[in-house]
């Protein structure tokens, strides 16, 4: 057997071979067919929207959600510091500029304050703000009472990046649903998985008609193809498709078994000096796609990185929370306000092994060899 433990590996649930198999057998294997119809569906459902658009991946998702409101050249896009690139990198594809807010210390989400100096200094320099990504990290929500607000009264829209949170609430609401579009993901790593995929979201199923047309090439609806814009090829397949609808179902107890598993750590792992772990914001019920916590070093006596290291001998994956963009060589001249909250917990921050089929007596191994590492 293997003995590798993985920080967030598939987590299959017996029957994707079966669809699969009945994919292929029905003939539709690219990016159309009943499977893609019906996961899309079987997605609007979960998430609690009218009509879902699935997408080839969750970057193609931001992408698509970008183009479809409308963010284009020499527009504005804020987003929080503390993200994975693709939460932003679609903005410069589409000729627009990303500016970076830092989170709140407490809650690792964007904070409103400084969302407000972004979109006050937008305003000031004529700056049209085509959207504000709103990114509820690793499974964790920001307060969208008060985003909504902000950017409600200053007539902006909100692009919602759910690719951690499927499964998270907000007030009892799902993640996805908070923006005027949402995206998601089903990569390899995620909750619910395809192997590789995402989705676009919305109440508003203009936005999702608008996707949809640009996701196939932007193909207008005539005999022969006719092109008066150029599009993207960003549909997912059916294959794919029949492997999320697969799993799909199973996305309440994988939630459960990721909050199982934080909760067990913390169990095991909360006396330690130094160690703190991410709480849950203000009505926010998080999926905890991933066990997220900070390590200060000169408490603890190792830094999180020696931990990872150390893990890491012991064949235990384990990594560093996202490296803050405006940090990142690609954005070295990017416009940021503040990040000295992202810098602390990048530069404290570690995601344990969290995958929702991780057993007890792996999650209580990963806890032995991090108590080892302190002095």
């Amino acid at each position: 057997m293997n003995d590798s433990i993985y920080l967030s590996p598939p987590h299959l649930t017996g029957h994707e071979l079966a669809a699969l198999e009945a994919a292929l057998e029905s003939g539709w294997i690219a990016p159309f067919g009943p499977e893609v119809d019906a996961f899309e569906d079987d997605i609007a459902g979960a998430i609690d929207v009218p009509v879902a658009l699935a997408t080839v991946t969750g970057t193609a998702a931001i992408e698509l959600a970008m183009a479809a409101i409308g963010v284009g050249e020499g527009d504005v896009v804020i987003a929080p510091t503390l993200t994975f690139i693709a939460s932003v990198s679609p903005a410069v594809r589409h000729g627009a500029e990303p500016w970076f807010v830092d989170v709140d210390p407490t809650t690792w989400v964007m904070d409103p304050r400084r969302l407000v100096e972004a979109l006050d200094a937008a305003e000031e320099e004529g700056r049209r703000v085509g959207a504000v990504v709103a990114v509820d990290l690793y499974g964790q929500m920001p307060d969208y009472d008060r985003l909504q607000t902000i950017c409600n009264d200053r007539g902006v829209r909100i692009i919602e990046d759910a690719a951690e949170a499927m499964g998270s609430t907000f007030r009892g609401r799902q993640a996805g649903q908070f923006g005027d579009v949402g995206t998601l993901s089903f990569n390899g790593n995620k909750i619910i998985t395809t192997s590789g995929g995402g989705a676009v979201v919305s109440a508003v199923e203009s936005i999702i008609d608008r996707a949809r047309f640009l996701a196939n090439q932007a193909r207008e609806p005539v005999l022969h193809y006719e092109h008066r814009q150029l599009g993207y090829n960003h549909r997912m397949s059916n294959l794919l498709a029949s492997v999320g609808r697969s799993q799909i179902a199973a996305l309440p107890e994988r939630v459960a078994s990721r909050r199982a598993i934080f909760d067990h750590y913390r169990s095991l792992l909360t006396d330690l000096p130094g160690v703190e772990f991410l709480t849950e914001a203000p009505a926010v019920r998080s999926n905890r796609w991933l066990t997220t916590a900070t390590i200060d070093g000169t408490q603890f006596g190792a830094g999180h990185r020696e931990v990872i290291q150390t893990l890491a001998r012991h064949d235990i994956e384990a990594r560093p929370v996202w490296k803050p963009m405006h940090l990142q060589p690609v954005f070295a001249s990017a416009r940021t306000f503040g990040g000295e909250a992202a810098e602390r917990i990048y530069a404290e921050g570690i995601c344990l092994p969290s995958g929702s089929a991780l057993t007890t007596e792996q999650v209580e191994r990963v806890a032995q060899v991090v108590r080892s590492c302190a002095s």
